[in-house]
C-alpha cells in the first residue's frame, strides 16, 4: 500500500509541475467599445498569416487557411463571443442584448455572418453547429485592401452615438458590418426616470446639455437650463449652454447676454477656453442680430 501511494504521489507530482504556459500562437484579445449608452464587448483569438493564403483556395487549387463556404469561428481556439449589453439592429434586424458566438460563412463575393446563441461549442463547432441555433445572420460584401494585415484583427470605426462599424480585417480581405443602437430612447428613458426622484441642477443642465447636442427639445432645454441656474446659482457652464440654445432658437439677443454672463465667470476663474468661445459666439451672435433687424 505504501508503494502505491508513493507511485500515485509521484504521478500527481509530475503532472502538477509539468504543465508549461507556454505562449499562444493565436494569442487572445478583447476589445470593448462604447457605442452612445450602449457597449460591446467581443473576445476573440488573433490567428497569424504566415505566408499562408487565407480566404478560398490556394494557388495549386487545395483549400486554403479558410475555405470557401466552410464555418469559419472568426479567429482561432475558442468561437468569438460577442456581448451587446442593449438591443442592436445590424443591416435592419433587430438582435436582442446578450452573448453570441459569432462565426462566417465566406465565399468569393459575399459573406454570411452569424450570430449564434449555442456559445458552448469549442471553435467552429462543426458538425454539432445546428443553423436552427441562430439567432441572426446576415449577408456582407468582402472588399480587398492594400494594406496587409498580418494578425486577424476585428476592430470599430465609424462611431457616433447611435451607430458604429465592426471591422474583421485579415491579410488583404476586409469585410464591414454596420450596427445601430436606440441611443435617444435609452437617454429618454433615463431622462424620464431621472426627473421622477429628486431632479438636482446638474440633473436639469445635463438633460439640457444633451438637448441641445443632439439639436432636439431646445424649448425644453431652455426650461430645464433656467431650473438648473435657480436651482444651482449662475456657472460659466449653465449659462454657456444657454447661451447655445438661445442661439439655434433665433434668439440672439438673449443668446449674447448668457454668453457675456458665461464670460464674466469663466474670466473670473481663469477659464481662458471658454471666455474665448464666448467672446467669438457673441461676435458672430451680434452680426447675425444686425442682418436680422
Amino acid at each position: 500500500m505504501k508503494k502505491i501511494a508513493f507511485f500515485i504521489l509521484v504521478v500527481c507530482f509530475y503532472h502538477g509541475f509539468s504543465q508549461i504556459n507556454h505562449p499562444k500562437a493565436s494569442p487572445l484579445s478583447k476589445i470593448e467599445q462604447t457605442v452612445g449608452l450602449s457597449k460591446i464587448t467581443i473576445t476573440y483569438s488573433r490567428p497569424a498569416a504566415h505566408g499562408r493564403t487565407i480566404f478560398g483556395n490556394r494557388a495549386d487549387g487545395q483549400p486554403a487557411l479558410v475555405p470557401y463556404g466552410r464555418i469559419w469561428r472568426v479567429g482561432a481556439n475558442e468561437s468569438t463571443k460577442i456581448t451587446f449589453d442593449s438591443d442592436v439592429n445590424i443591416l435592419g434586424n433587430s438582435l436582442s442584448k446578450g452573448t453570441y458566438a459569432l462565426y462566417a460563412f465566406p465565399e468569393a463575393n459575399e459573406w454570411q455572418l452569424v450570430f449564434h446563441n449555442n456559445t458552448t461549442h469549442w471553435g467552429d463547432g462543426r458538425t454539432a453547429y445546428n443553423p436552427e441555433e441562430d439567432a441572426l445572420r446576415v449577408i456582407v460584401h468582402p472588399k480587398q485592401t492594400l494594406n496587409y494585415q498580418e494578425n486577424f484583427l476585428i476592430y470599430f470605426d465609424d462611431i457616433t452615438h447611435h451607430t458604429a462599424t465592426l471591422n474583421l480585417l485579415w491579410a488583404g480581405t476586409e469585410v464591414s458590418l454596420p450596427m445601430t443602437f436606440n441611443t435617444q430612447g435609452l437617454m429618454e428613458a433615463q431622462i424620464e426616470d431621472k426627473l421622477k426622484g429628486s431632479p438636482t441642477a446638474q440633473t436639469y443642465y445635463e438633460i439640457a446639455r444633451y438637448y441641445q447636442e443632439q439639436d432636439s427639445n431646445l424649448p425644453q432645454a431652455l426650461t430645464y437650463l433656467n431650473k438648473a441656474i435657480e436651482l444651482g446659482g449662475d456657472t460659466y457652464y449653465f449659462h454657456r449652454v444657454k447661451s447655445l440654445v438661445q442661439a439655434k432658437l433665433g434668439d440672439y439677443k438673449g443668446a449674447i447676454q448668457s454668453a457675456e454672463k458665461s464670460l464674466e465667470i469663466a474670466k473670473s476663474l481663469g477659464k481662458d477656453e471658454f471666455v474665448r468661445m464666448n467672446r467669438k459666439n457673441s461676435i458672430d451672435w451680434n452680426e447675425k442680430l444686425k442682418q436680422k433687424n
